[in-house]
């Protein structure tokens, strides 16, 4: 392959690696992004910049937040009340400057080093503050800006967000609920005189997006390339309506018993009474407006047989493809294979079977799952372990080397609900006795 290399110094910022392919993740990240959040308190910024973060991490883009609140936390004494927030305050505001100016140049010195994207979470609710991060992040540093503003009118959305999130913020340790909420909005009130929302006449060089009560309506303006795209698409999808994942492995099958890799094989007899035991969890349950999706491989579409629920077939659910290596054990694969099993315990998440697939591989073909995942209300996976492995990763914002050793036991249901700003996970442990294959795929 040629490359340039004149191009690729012409910016002290441009990623080399993208253009030689550093790796089998190809991110497309020749010039690192910043991710400027906008909007008044208590509107999601920092559920979305979060939310955000984990995905892009997820997919291989090496993301950060950089919280202009916590810098505020570390500059001052003990937080006292709304007035720090007030405009009139001069000293207050001199201060909240100065940690928004060091915030933004941590952000962009960190991206000089080795970050790709960085989500600058901040209100950044005026003209000046906007204008200031494009001259600092575009002119002085040459990195791609593109702004992010989140809008609510719905009461309903805002007070559920301060009583989740606000008042359990580090400002309001050992106060009581209804003096922190008192308090937090008398500080939006305070934001609500200078806010000034992204206009595309005023700001039309810059990129940016508006999403409208937590997705209800999106615009975009002038987005480029294809980080962008993605983000835009990403936050196009996902909600913040209320509702629980359910992911589980599909009972144990023959091939589990023989210690076999991949394959097609069906349940074994404790497999059928875990799908038995799994329909009847499930119907107890009563979990409203239900689905379910399983692989296109026996064993998950007969654990998923007695569940009365729509059901729908993904072959990206599929189990991850062992290549030569399929339905062989461990035994056979280090007998025939030294070479290739000495190689995958090296690096288990970028190793590929040959003519097969890696962990790498994997989450590359999970993402539509993940995109429909978030659109989704309330939905139950009976799927594989390296499959599970990778979903319960983007929830628990796992690294990369951490996916491939994700604990997902048989006849196991693992139930995820939203909590603040990330996912609670519960286990619940099905009495049916099962093989203990965790070393496996």
């Amino acid at each position: 392959m040629f490359v340039d290399w004149s191009i690729v110094n012409a910016h002290p910022l441009m990623r080399r690696e993208s253009l030689v392919g550093a790796g089998d993740r190809v991110n497309y990240v020749n010039l690192p992004h910043v991710i400027a959040m906008v909007g008044l308190p208590a509107r999601g910024k920092t559920y979305i910049a979060k939310k955000l973060t984990r995905y892009l991490n997820w997919i291989g883009i090496t993301t950060r937040v950089f919280n202009v609140g916590e810098y505020r936390r570390q500059a001052t004494e003990a937080y006292r009340n709304h007035e720090f927030f007030n405009p009139d305050n001069k000293e207050a505001m001199a201060i909240r400057n100065k940690c928004a100016l060091d915030a933004l140049e941590d952000m962009c010195k960190w991206l000089e080093q080795d970050g790709e994207v960085a989500v600058y979470d901040a209100t950044n609710t005026t003209y000046e503050r906007r204008k200031l991060i494009y001259d600092i992040v575009c002119e002085k540093f040459g990195c791609k800006l593109f702004f992010v503003e989140s809008t609510c009118d719905d009461p309903s959305i805002i007070e559920a967000n301060l009583k989740e999130v606000k008042v359990h913020s580090p400002d309001y340790k050992n106060r009581n609920v209804d003096e922190a909420l008192d308090d937090f909005m008398s500080r939006i009130e305070h934001y609500k005189k200078v806010y000034q929302p992204l206009d595309e006449v005023i700001e039309s060089k810059y990129s940016f997006m508006q999403v409208y009560n937590a997705g209800q309506k999106v615009f975009v303006h002038r987005h480029e390339g294809h980080i962008q795209s993605r983000i835009v698409y990403y936050l196009m999808n996902i909600h913040i309506i209320p509702r629980s994942i359910y992911l589980t492995r599909h009972g144990e099958s023959e091939f589990n018993v023989l210690g076999k890799i991949g394959g097609d094989s069906e349940l074994s007899e404790r497999g059928w009474e875990y799908a038995r035991t799994l329909a009847k969890y499930i119907k107890e349950q009563n979990i409203p407006r239900l689905r379910v999706w399983t692989s296109l491989l026996k064993r998950t579409i007969q654990t998923a047989s007695g569940i009365v629920a729509p059901q729908e077939r993904w072959k990206a659910l599929n189990e991850i493809d062992a290549g030569i290596c399929e339905e062989m054990t461990y035994e056979e694969i280090r007998e025939k294979y030294p070479q290739e099993f000495a190689s995958r315990d090296e690096n288990k998440f970028k190793y590929r079977y040959p003519r097969g697939e890696s962990y790498e591989d994997l989450v590359s073909r999970l993402e539509p799952v993940i995109m429909e995942l978030e659109r989704q209300e309330n939905v139950l996976v009976v799927a594989h372990q390296a499959v599970l492995r990778c979903l319960l990763a983007y929830f628990l914002d796992k690294k990369a080397a951490e996916i491939p050793y994700l604990k997902v036991p048989l006849h196991t249901i693992l139930k995820l609900t939203r909590a603040a700003y990330g996912c609670e996970v519960e286990e619940i442990r099905v009495p049916i006795d099962a093989v203990d294959d965790h070393q496996l795929i």
